[in-house]
């Protein structure tokens, strides 16, 4: 814990002599307790006053780039809340790039031999240096001998000690996120422990190449029979917990649209192929690439996407999966009362809300993009209205669905960039369509009840035992002598109870550690 302590003063000292704080004072106004601590532990220090012609959204971006990936990864969530940074701030932090120094070549061997062994390592013909490097890790091109052919590969490899880096950083912002969330009434629709637990679970599959490489065949399979859309292929056999090795890719950045076009690919074809492709991947197969920004797409010379990074991956239930596109799907038949239905009945309005007077809402924010091309509308006006809504009716913050809210922003984003005048509604609708055609199909109703019948006979034999448990449960209830438990996740629970009970000490040793901090500093 005193590590953790450590590390969040290390945190305060940077946001208060980056001018973070004055920035974030700009957007919200901070508590003056909280404002008294930043003057506190910035004592000793010049505050580092940013360019006056920036705005605060730019010396916001600086601060987090300069605080570590953990930040960056942050300031990236907060690029898709408008709501509660601001429209122009959101719009800022969507600029930080995640880029630092490479590490040495040899080290990079020393970490494959070690990885996959002295005999396979004598099978990678050549390997060149770095061509990209990111905070977790790095990537270089190679050339391997595999099942007697060579193959033209990409290595991504893990930075050294980049886990227990990682790991100290994420309990610092996980006790940055509860202080926050304790003290800036706004800040509690969001969620921000829930938020950086989601993003502990997330990295921490990051930090294991295999989960990577484990993603990106499922998505091969899922996405095999879909024309225009193909993913590299792994190779176990040089691919382990710090090394992941895929075919290279053959093909353009989708940002060179000009190269794009002197080779002949249909940019608005491309555009219209990118949507439809997420959301098969999303209705459909309940499984998407979840940070498909330009960096992570290329072109081939038949116009098929390739997709890299397979990091961040975004799942939905079969339940979810049919809200999402019913909700969609409402949307661009303009029938607001359905998607508030489906708003209720998915248990994410409170049922004592008025029916009526969200739909109504609904339509406030459907009307004006029908009809128009997404060049005419918002993106970001679009979602800032939305989640006033959600405010208003008291919907909280799903995390687990932050990774499609942010891949659909970025999806739209790169289409409008190779075609400002896709529309987003029509090329969503067949997919939509046909989807909600197949669940609703009597093949579909047909498996789907002879899958639940299968399952209630082969419980059967226990359902005495299933029925005194229940009464013996239900009699307990009835008498008070057992609670009825909210549907967390309990590693999350007992980390906020953690997190609790440490800010309680932390208040009675507030001031020798400020001393402490000064005195290190």
């Amino acid at each position: 814990m005193l590590k953790r302590v450590f590390r969040l003063f290390q945190i305060a000292r940077k946001l208060s002599t980056s001018g973070a704080i004055d920035t974030i004072n700009h957007v919200h106004q901070i508590p003056l307790t909280i404002n008294l601590f930043f003057n506190l532990i910035s004592i000793g220090s010049e505050r580092n006053r940013l360019d006056n012609k920036k705005n605060p959204g730019e010396k916001l971006c600086i601060a987090l780039q300069g605080m570590g990936t953990t930040f960056i990864k942050l300031g990236q969530f907060l690029a898709t809340r408008p709501d509660i940074i601001g429209e122009q701030m959101a719009k800022d932090l969507e600029k930080l790039q995640d880029k630092v120094p490479a590490f040495d070549l040899y080290e990079a061997k020393k970490v494959i031999k070690k990885e996959i062994g002295e005999k396979q390592f004598q099978n990678i013909i050549e390997i060149g240096e770095p061509i990209a490097a990111a905070s977790i890790a790095q990537v270089h091109l190679a050339k391997i001998k595999n099942e007697n052919q060579e193959k033209q590969v990409a290595i991504k490899i893990l930075r050294p000690d980049i886990e227990k880096l990682f790991n100290e950083e994420l309990d610092a912002l996980m006790l940055f996120a509860y202080i926050v969330e304790n003290t800036i009434s706004k800040a509690k629709r969001l969620k921000l422990v829930e938020v950086v637990y989601l993003l502990r679970e997330i990295t921490n599959i990051e930090m294991d190449l295999r989960f990577e490489a484990a993603a990106a065949n499922e998505l091969y399979e899922n996405t095999k029979l879909d024309v225009g859309f193909n993913v590299p292929k792994i190779y176990w056999n040089y691919t382990t917990k710090k090394i992941l090795t895929l075919d290279k890719v053959e093909g353009e950045s989708i940002r060179e649209h000009k190269k794009l076009e002197q080779q002949g690919i249909n940019l608005k074809k491309l555009a219209e192929d990118l949507i439809q492709h997420f959301l098969k991947q999303a209705v459909r197969d309940g499984f998407f690439h979840g940070d498909m920004h330009q960096g992570n797409l290329f072109v081939d010379s038949k116009g098929n996407i390739i997709p890299v990074d397979f990091g961040i991956m975004g799942r939905l239930d079969k339940n979810n999966r049919k809200f999402l596109a019913e909700i969609l799907y409402g949307f661009i038949k303009r029938d607001y009362v359905k998607v508030a239905e489906v708003h209720f009945q998915a248990g994410l309005v409170p049922q004592d809300a008025s029916k009526e007077e969200f739909a109504q809402a609904l339509r406030s924010v459907g009307e004006p993009i029908f009809g128009q091309s997404i060049k005419d509308i918002s993106g970001g006006n679009l979602l800032a209205q939305l989640f006033e809504i959600t405010e208003k009716f008291n919907m909280p913050t799903q995390a687990p669905l932050l990774i499609l809210q942010k891949t659909m922003v970025v999806v739209e984003g790169v289409a409008r960039k190779l075609y400002p005048d896709t529309n987003i509604w029509n090329v969503s609708r067949p997919v939509l369509e046909d989807w909600l055609k197949s669940i609703k199909s009597p093949k579909s109703t047909l498996d789907t009840a002879i899958n639940t019948s299968a399952e209630i006979i082969k419980r059967i034999p226990d359902f005495p035992d299933i029925m005194d448990k229940a009464n013996y449960a239900l009699q307990l209830m009835a008498e008070g002598k057992l609670n009825v438990i909210a549907s967390k996740s309990k590693r999350l629970e007992m980390e906020q109870i953690r997190i609790k009970n440490f800010t309680n000490n932390l208040i009675i040793s507030f001031l020798g550690i400020v001393i402490l901090a000064l005195l290190v500093f």
